[in-house]
């Protein structure tokens, strides 16, 4: 099994190609179709040899081309605790219809069970199981490769699971360690090595004081919210990458958090 990472979008989404079939895991927002079909051009993949698309749970940064993508024939595949949550942001991504939206088509669906995922997977020639993960949503899933590669989309970060601990999100993250992940790909933050999540310290980071810190956390969300990369929002801020895709991926991963919120975090984070 081969993985790339696609980078067109504030969301990370991969390709995992098996003997037999290439699966999209997660797709990006509406509006970002050509540069998607650009970043599959630069790892020499066509769209068309996509088999399935699989979504890690129904936001809108997560499906916004999946129905795009399948019109040149993958097949958008919905585990059955997802099938209830496919349009409940559809609204959402309908306000811009500048970014021409397509919702999924259901007709067009194929329904796997959580139970049979690994039979599913084979029929690509990946071995693996895709696990039901809620926490930053109900409908969230991971995918987990036996290679000990998870997928794992919004779901709150490793490095916190102390404060989660006894929750949903904690049971989550005991189901995936039960599996013995080795590497962790996020939705909105650079893979890391299982060992080097556990023991990370933030002490390259240059510090600024509390008040310029929060009032960058506001710029950032504002700038997110627009759909702007982490490149984009470099370049208007002067901030460095990786400060800015941790304050995106803080924002795009915890319902409703305040700015002092996803600073705390990333103070926590830097212990």
């Amino acid at each position: 099994m081969k993985n790339h990472s696609l980078h067109y979008s504030s969301t990370n989404t991969y390709l995992v190609s098996g003997s037999g079939g290439v699966l999209l895991f997660d797709t990006g927002w509406a509006g970002t179709f050509r540069s998607f079909c650009s970043e599959m051009g630069r790892v020499g993949i066509p769209v068309q040899r996509i088999s399935y698309i699989l979504i890690s749970h129904f936001h809108p940064d997560h499906y916004g081309i999946a129905q795009e993508i399948a019109e040149y024939g993958p097949t958008i595949v919905v585990m059955d605790v997802q099938r209830e949550h496919i349009h409940t942001a559809d609204a959402i991504l309908q306000r811009e219809p500048e970014k021409r939206f397509r919702p999924i088509d259901d007709a067009r669906i194929r329904i796997v069970s959580i139970d049979s995922s690994r039979s599913f997977l084979q029929e690509m020639g990946i071995a693996g199981e895709i696990l039901s993960t809620p926490g930053h949503s109900e409908d969230s899933i991971s995918l987990c490769l036996d290679d000990g590669s998870i997928f794992v989309g919004d779901l709150n970060p490793f490095y916190e699971l102390e404060m989660h601990r006894g929750t949903t999100i904690g049971k989550s993250w005991e189901r995936l360690l039960s599996r013995n992940p080795k590497t962790i790909y996020y939705g909105h933050a650079p893979a890391e090595k299982m060992e080097e999540s556990a023991a990370k310290q933030d002490t390259g980071k240059k510090r600024r004081d509390a008040s310029q810190e929060y009032a960058l956390v506001k710029r950032i969300i504002r700038y997110t919210d627009k759909g702007c990369s982490a490149e984009w929002i470099k370049d208007k801020t002067g901030v460095e990458t990786g400060w800015i895709k941790d304050v995106m991926r803080m924002y795009l991963t915890h319902t409703d958090i305040s700015v002092q919120g996803i600073l705390d975090r990333m103070e926590i984070r830097g212990k």
